[in-house]
C-alpha cells in the first residue's frame, strides 16, 4: 500500500505537495471515487484518475536539467495559457515530467525535472538545505555593510531568512548562495535594503551547474549528479 499522493508523483504527474492540493480539491478518483484525505493509501491494481485522466506508474525514471528562459512558467500545465517549462521539453521528451521546485517567471536558469516523485520530494525539503545559487543584477550600488546585512538575515514577510553567501562580482551585479526556497526571495531580500532585482539567473542547483547549456534547451542528468541530490 503506498500514500495516493506520493503515488501520484512516482507517475510524473507533479509533485508530491501539488498532489496533495489535487487531492483536497477533489480532483483525485480511485477506482471512480472521488478521495480528498490526504491519508489515503492505494492498493496494487487500484485504477487512479487525475483531473479526468487515468495515470499509471512511469515505466523509466528521467532527470534533466533546464535553462528556462524569461517568460515561461514552470508548472506543467498554466491556466492563463502562458508557456511552460513542460512545452520546451515535450517534443522530445514523451514521458511525463515536472518541474522539482519553482522560478518566478522573470527568473531564467537552471531548473530541474523529473518523474521520480521521492528524488523531487527530497530535493525541496528544507531539512536537506539544498544550496541554489543565483548571479543578479540589481537597479542601484551595493556597498559592504548592505552585503553583511543581507548575509546574516533580513525580514522577509514577517520572518528572518537563513544566513546566505554573496560575492561582489561589480558595483551593481552579484552572486548569491541560499538554500531556502521561499516565495521570490532573492528579490524581496533586496527591496528590504531599497534596491530593486531587474536581472536573475539561477546557475547552479546543489553541485549541479548550469554551465554554457543554451537558454531553453535541456541535458540529461548523469547518475552521480543524481546521486549527489539524493
Amino acid at each position: 500500500m503506498e500514500r495516493l499522493q506520493k503515488y501520484i508523483a512516482n507517475c510524473g504527474i507533479c509533485s508530491r505537495r501539488h498532489a496533495e492540493e489535487l487531492i483536497l480539491h477533489g480532483k483525485v478518483k480511485v477506482d471512480g471515487q472521488t478521495i480528498t484525505e490526504l491519508g489515503y493509501k492505494i492498493e496494487e491494481g487500484q485504477a487512479v484518475e487525475v483531473e479526468g485522466q487515468k495515470i499509471r506508474l512511469a515505466n523509466k525514471k528521467i532527470y534533466i536539467l533546464l535553462n528556462k528562459p524569461i517568460g515561461v512558467v514552470t508548472t506543467a500545465s498554466d491556466e492563463k495559457k502562458r508557456p511552460t517549462v513542460i512545452n520546451l521539453i515535450e517534443n522530445e521528451i514523451k514521458e511525463r515530467i515536472f518541474p522539482v521546485g519553482r522560478l518566478d517567471i522573470a527568473t531564467s536558469g537552471a531548473i530541474i525535472l523529473t518523474n521520480d516523485g521521492d528524488f523531487a520530494y527530497n530535493l525541496t525539503h528544507p531539512k536537506h538545505n539544498i544550496d541554489k545559487t543565483y548571479e543578479a543584477i540589481l537597479n542601484k550600488p551595493i556597498n559592504e555593510k548592505e552585503i553583511k546585512l543581507l548575509e546574516n538575515g533580513v525580514i522577509v514577510d514577517g520572518k528572518k531568512t537563513a544566513p546566505c553567501k554573496i560575492t561582489q562580482n561589480s558595483d551593481k551585479k552579484i552572486t548569491i548562495t541560499i538554500h531556502e526556497g521561499r516565495n521570490r526571495q532573492i528579490r524581496k531580500m533586496f527591496e528590504s535594503i531599497s534596491k530593486n532585482v531587474i536581472e536573475l539567473k539561477r546557475t547552479q542547483i546543489g553541485t549541479i551547474q548550469l554551465g554554457n547549456l543554451p537558454i531553453g534547451r535541456f541535458r540529461y542528468l548523469s547518475q552521480s549528479e543524481i546521486n549527489s541530490l539524493k
